[in-house]
């Protein structure tokens, strides 16, 4: 294992190329990370299992990982298969072999990382939400559109790698619901209470939101990509902060919690549905409950992650004494979307297999393949956040805000 040294960085810039075409047929997608905690873990071991579940049309190499915590970095570096590591994550901009960094880090310094790489000429892939501020997601979507197809983006919106969600997309795609009516969603956890200590996810200054933006954000998402359409106002919400105060971690100490605990709004799409969202930390008994509905005039789907290998789907053109939910186990292999990779029919997927299943369609999608189902880039996350911002100015000024009010 190796730790680099910033001025051995700079003079391999001098001689990095700045790639303007794809790199020949077999050559390694080499990625960099940033962040070693809990999306550290996920993205290492995707990055790490795409090449061995999926037949890719590029290798996958673990180059350099960066973090702060150099104490831990190189334990954390040899069990998850980097080759490098360094606590100064601007070496990895300054690095020739790295082609994809990945941004894994709190959401108050993705602005400040994807600029540094796109600007370098690298690949990026992001964690969501795409940043903490729309101003910050706003400069991060111009400067992937200034980079154009020299450097590509992504956004780490891992449910859509779900096969029960991305079945859903395909259905949506044959119009089985016809003209869509109704969208309700709600993303709810109980991990939040009182007896949870300060973290930077409870500090608007790191996180951006609270429940909003760590969860609103992937719902909102999901309904996007499931409808195809965009949303066009948001006729109200409402934020709650509930617990307003939290330890300090080993300390006697205690510090502001300044974000929302509990956010709901109301909205509409271009093709005319309705909508629902509500996102709380702080609904006990409930531990990872993302759950989408969509309603339309013949019928109607359901995914609840809580059983993640289960789509719900009720076709109302059925003979009335046959109407009724049916359940899919999203499993089989000649059927559904990512499940040949894996196992057996009806050996269930997990967690970890969202992010390994968007891992390979970025591989793929990088060498010039179709990724099974869209990839969301800055442009896309950032019309996400655009929803998002919506949400949180209605319900400061309680009144209805079109989306075309926020640029």
């Amino acid at each position: 294992m190796e730790s680099r040294s910033p001025k051995a960085g700079r003079r391999a810039a001098a001689r990095a190329p700045r790639r303007e075409t794809p790199p020949p047929p077999g050559t390694p997608l080499r990625i960099g990370l940033i962040g070693q905690k809990f999306m550290g873990k996920a993205h290492s071991n995707a990055w790490s299992q795409a090449g061995r579940f999926f037949d890719l049309p590029r290798a996958v190499e673990l180059t350099t990982i960066a973090a702060r915590d150099g104490a831990s970095l190189g334990a954390f570096a040899r069990r998850f298969g980097w080759k490098q590591h360094t606590a100064d994550w601007r070496e990895l901009a300054r690095d020739p072999e790295i082609d994809l960094v990945d941004v894994g880090t709190p959401n108050d310094v993705h602005r400040e990382q994807a600029l540094a790489m796109l600007e370098a000429g690298k690949h990026v892939a992001c964690e969501k939400p795409l940043a903490g501020t729309l101003d910050d997601a706003r400069a991060m979507r111009d400067a992937a559109r200034k980079a154009g197809k020299r450097a590509r983006t992504f956004v780490w919106f891992n449910y859509r790698r779900a096969p029960a969600v991305a079945l859903a997309w395909q259905l949506l795609r044959e119009n089985r619901l016809g003209k869509l009516v109704h969208v309700r969603a709600h993303y709810l956890q109980g991990w939040g209470g009182a007896g949870t200590p300060m973290s930077w996810r409870f500090q608007k200054k790191l996180a951006g939101s609270g429940a909003h933006g760590d969860l609103n954000a992937h719902i909102v998402d999901l309904a996007r990509f499931l409808t195809g359409e965009e949303v066009t106002t948001i006729h109200g919400a409402h934020s709650r902060t509930f617990v307003k105060r939290r330890a300090v971690a080993g300390t006697s100490r205690t510090a502001a919690s300044d974000v929302d605990d509990c956010v709901s709004f109301l909205a509409s799409f271009r093709g005319g549905a309705t909508a629902v969202f509500e996102a709380t930390r702080l609904a006990p008994g409930h531990f990872n409950d993302n759950h989408i509905e969509v309603n339309g005039e013949h019928g109607s789907l359901r995914f609840s992650f809580e059983d993640m290998n289960l789509l719900e789907y009720y076709d109302g053109r059925e003979p009335r004494r046959l109407q009724g939910w049916k359940r899919i186990q999203c499993t089989f292999g000649d059927a559904h979307p990512y499940a040949a990779h894996w196992w057996p029919e009806g050996h269930v997927l997990g967690y970890e297999h969202g992010f390994v299943n968007q891992a390979a369609d970025i591989v793929r999608a990088l060498s010039g393949a179709k990724p099974e189902v869209p990839l969301p880039d800055f442009e896309d996350a950032y019309e996400t956040q655009r929803v998002l911002e919506a949400a949180l100015v209605s319900a400061a000024n309680r009144t209805a805000i079109p989306l075309s009010q926020i640029p």
